[in-house]
């Protein structure tokens, strides 16, 4: 059997031969169809009659610890074993997409079959740790009705979780591959030691077949808004604005004109995250700006406050977001890769593009107009710059520091919003202060602990981003890092 199964198994691999589809082909979607009413629709809710329509009258089945079964036999096993009792069942197969191959056999030039290759994540309770396997599928056009005719399940094992090792870093060629088996085509990494940053590099490809350059310019997405509330804090501190001086005084957005709660909205509601707002006004059915409580009463993160304190701080100064922000921060920080706006200036060769879970490139944001929230482009050098002016303090007084670094409200998972930035309280005295950025083909964190002077940055350029983040705390940030995970993970922290 052994023999046999070695022979088929080779002969099934050789259909290679043929060209693996694109994942945009009808072939290849109707095959993830067909896996998927096989799997999700029938094995994994013990649907045998819509199982059974998919197989083959001459279905061949091998597995390399339960042996071979033709159809009689498969569906018996199934009925008497794992859905004898549907109620309880317990054990679920998950296709994992991104290892799905697709390869047309034809015959004459007519298709007949495909073979589908791929890697399947089992678990056998809830909350369980997973097993993983490959397999290979023969299916058969049979009648018009694609109909699975051989499947071959091997390599069973306990899941090993896509997590760095720390022998992994420093070596780039081990980097790569790590972040490659988590589909992440590029990584910005800035290390800060000391109150300096001491580590700048960047992995991967920052489009697709061309490395990425160490000063890689990322859309960092939400990573805008410490920028923006930064601004706002420097002219607290020169005296030229005021964190609880109601905005109505310089800007009234007219869909909350006749709210008389606009006039209770300070620069302090939108830097903790207590406006009342919803993140953006089109997420309400009539996608209009409201209150949905009173400002200073509640914790909820808005973009929209971010660029409701925009506008009046260009309707005070009169200039633009991009140009306070050039006086107060870029400039004197020396940030030459650092902009809200798209403008000849920009060097399009280092730009990362953003990608989907599929490796689809998104459009290019290029905004003509400054967003106080989001689309901030910058470098890990330029960005790292940025956070240790913040640490220092740099023209900020210690009041506003202070008011900076305070928790203000809670906000989720037993962190708190200070002003800009979320707390992680760490014991003792200890707290990081951090914020994050996600948006299409932007997955990007920073990390600063202004009492130990260590810092953080992570950008990637794909919705997938976030699957390297723990690996990178715990081994930058070590026992501290070890802490916000536990944090993120136990939604506690240190009273």
């Amino acid at each position: 059997m052994t023999k046999y199964l070695y022979t088929l198994f080779l002969f099934l691999c050789a259909c290679k031969a043929s060209a693996q589809v694109d994942k945009n082909t009808a072939l290849y979607q109707t095959i993830l169809k067909q896996d998927s009413l096989l799997f999700n629709v029938g094995f994994n809710t013990c649907d045998i009659k819509q199982f059974e329509l998919l197989l083959s009258d001459s279905l061949k089945f091998y597995h390399d610890k339960g042996g071979f079964s033709d159809k009689a036999k498969f569906l018996a096993d199934l009925k008497n074993g794992l859905c004898k009792d549907p109620g309880t069942r317990q054990i679920k197969r998950v296709l994992l997409k991104e290892s799905a191959e697709v390869f047309p056999l034809y015959k004459n030039e007519v298709l007949y079959a495909a073979v589908q290759n791929g890697v399947h994540m089992f678990y056998e309770a809830p909350g369980s740790q997973p097993g993983i396997a490959r397999f290979t599928h023969l299916w058969t056009l049979e009648q018009g009705a694609w109909k699975l005719a051989t499947s071959l399940s091997f390599d069973h094992q306990a899941y090993e979780p896509k997590e760095a090792s720390a022998s992994i870093f420093g070596n780039e060629q081990a980097i790569d591959k790590w972040l490659q088996a988590n589909q992440v085509p590029a990584l910005g990494l800035g290390i800060i030691e000391n109150g300096q940053l001491k580590q700048v590099q960047v992995f991967g490809e920052h489009r697709k077949g061309m490395a990425a350059p160490y000063n890689t310019i990322f859309n960092v997405a939400s990573l805008t808004k410490p920028v923006t509330a930064l601004v706002a804090l420097k002219l607290v501190s020169s005296g030229k604005w005021h964190l609880d001086e109601p905005l109505y005084k310089y800007w009234t957005d007219p869909d909350i004109a006749a709210d008389p709660r606009n006039k209770k909205l300070t620069t302090r509601h939108i830097l903790s995250h207590q406006t009342g707002f919803a993140n953006w006004r089109w997420l309400d059915a009539d996608k209009k700006l409201k209150f949905h409580f009173d400002p200073g009463t509640h914790y909820q993160y808005s973009g929209e406050g971010m660029e409701y304190l925009r506008k009046a701080l260009e309707k005070k100064f009169h200039k633009s977001l991009q140009e306070l922000a050039d006086e107060l921060i870029f400039q004197p920080l020396k940030l030459q890769d650092t902009r809200y706006v798209w403008d000849k200036n920009i060097d399009t060769a280092r730009l990362a593009i953003g990608y989907d879970k599929e490796g689809k490139a998104y459009e290019t944001v290029k905004n003509k107009t400054p967003n106080g929230a989001d689309d901030l482009m910058t470098t890990i050098e330029d960005y790292g710059k940025f956070l240790i002016s913040v640490m220092h303090a740099e023209g900020l007084t210690s009041q506003v520091f202070d008011e900076m670094t305070r928790q203000q409200v809670a906000s989720s998972k037993g962190k708190h919003f200070g002003l800009g930035f979320e707390i992680y309280d760490l014991g003792n005295g200890d707290y990081a202060l951090s914020h994050g950025g996600s948006d299409n083909g932007v997955q990007a964190i920073v990390f600063i602990l202004p009492k130990t002077k260590q810092g953080l940055l992570i950008f990637t350029n794909a919705d997938t981003g976030g699957s390297v983040y723990e690996s990178l705390v715990k081994h930058y940030l070590g026992d501290k890092g070890q802490q916000i995970i536990d944090i993120e993970m136990n939604g506690t922290a240190n009273p």
